[in-house]
């Protein structure tokens, strides 16, 4: 469906009336196992010489739909579906990293992924170098022989920081390692990555795509660019397998190679699916996120400009506003709008912060973003807390900032509600 707009890909892309039935709104194929025509299908099935369903754990019908259609938004060659944003990193690092590898990360990040990188994955013995989103450079002086990947946010959670992927990418392109792109707060909407030389997209659907806070999702989609086989690094992708009887994956696969590895064997053995009643959730979302990405960029620049006014903000953090330093990478990287995330610093320090979240009566005081409600949180005593005092600083989640998540309500009443609550 790549010749069709998208919003019309929003709506269609991946969906056709149930064959069985008539249904036009795809089914939730509620089950965990498929019946085999005869032995022979079934094996060709498992040896990955068809495709076809097996087990809700490695593929299910309904979330089949909803990796084509992120897919097509994105404009890759293949998507994976997930049961959250972070098993779709732990997925696409399970691919890439071997014990002792290293990863070139933009130290502007969600806090979750920060210790994800920081604690968890130290457990397999990968490691993180930090670098700058703005800075390209900074990327390039962290690669060594062990580097296996670059990763940043499109749009940094909690700052709203616009990283410079073509500067980024260009790094990633002489490292001969690929970029991988958290595209959660932009969304396809706003950016495709792939368009400035990403080669893996990850999201939290859990955010924007699904849009109503009502479940938990990731994906993957690959740009289907990235030489597997050239280095020798990815052995997973380029060298025989043994699950498969020797198969190698990027030479039967070709440029979506790495979401079939990772379905067949990181998703496989370590289980992190997408539910089925959640794919169709998300679907159901992604049928209106243009729609409500229009209104999520359009009521974040109002209260962005009314805090910009207020005496009682000192800085605000949304490149949105022409002011803003990030204002011509915004107008480059995302000309449709800075999205809807975006962070604010109070005058009155940490005790402002924690008044503010708990004196408004419309946005709610809670750790998630990308929902169609208004939602508030004090990042430093919350979703960073456990990082240190220099990390928060850095991360742009200093003791004064308040991050805020625009949601689609009249923005009168939003500015009106923070007005009150800061009293």
């Amino acid at each position: 469906m790549a010749e069709y707009g998208f919003d019309t890909l929003a709506v269609h892309a991946g969906a056709q009336p149930d064959p069985a039935t008539g249904a036009r709104v795809t089914p939730i194929y509620q089950t965990s196992a498929y019946v085999f025509d005869d032995a022979d299908q079934a094996a060709s099935l498992f040896n990955l010489q068809v495709f076809g369903n097996i087990y809700s754990r490695i593929m299910n019908p309904t979330v089949a739909v909803f990796e084509e259609r992120i897919a097509a938004l994105e404009n890759g060659t293949a998507g994976l579906a997930t049961s959250s944003g972070h098993a779709a990193q732990a997925i696409v690092f399970q691919m890439l990293m071997d014990p002792g590898a290293e990863f070139i990360a933009a130290r502007q990040l969600y806090g979750g992924s920060t210790n994800q990188f920081n604690q968890s994955f130290k457990k397999y013995d990968w490691h993180v170098k930090w670098a700058d989103c703005t800075d390209p450079d900074s990327f390039k002086r962290e690669v060594t022989d062990r580097t296996r990947a670059l990763f940043c946010e499109s749009i940094a959670n909690p700052g709203g920081v616009i990283s410079d992927l073509e500067g980024i990418a260009r790094v990633a392109e002489e490292a001969g390692v690929p970029l991988v792109v958290d595209n959660t707060l932009a969304t396809p909407y706003l950016l495709r990555p792939f368009e400035w030389g990403a080669h893996i997209v990850v999201h939290s659907a859990t955010k924007f795509l699904g849009g109503h806070g009502n479940s938990l999702a990731g994906a993957i989609v690959e740009a289907g660019t990235f030489d597997w086989s050239k280095s020798g690094k990815y052995k997973l992708l380029s060298e025989p397998n043994p699950s498969y009887h020797g198969l190698i994956f990027h030479e039967t696969f070709g440029d979506f190679a790495f979401c079939v590895g990772a379905r067949s064997l990181a998703l496989r053995d370590l289980g992190p699916c997408l539910a089925p009643m959640n794919a169709f959730l998300v679907l159901t979302g992604m049928e209106t996120l243009p729609l409500r990405m229009r209104r999520h960029c359009d009521n974040a620049l109002a209260v962005a400009q009314w805090l910009e006014a207020d005496k009682r903000v000192e800085r605000v953090n949304y490149a949105g506003l022409e002011r803003h330093p990030q204002h011509k990478a915004q107008q480059k990287y995302c000309p449709k709008g800075a999205g809807s995330v975006f962070t604010f610093n109070l005058k009155g320090g940490y005790d402002a912060g924690v008044k503010l979240v708990n004196g408004v009566r419309i946005f709610s005081h809670l750790a998630n973003i990308g929902d169609t409600r208004s939602l508030i949180i004090h990042p430093a005593s919350t979703t960073h807390r456990q990082m240190s005092p220099e990390m928060l600083i850095k991360a742009g989640a200093g003791p004064d900032v308040v991050r805020l998540s625009i949601g689609i309500e009249d923005p009168k009443d939003l500015i009106a509600d923070l007005d009150q609550a800061m009293g």
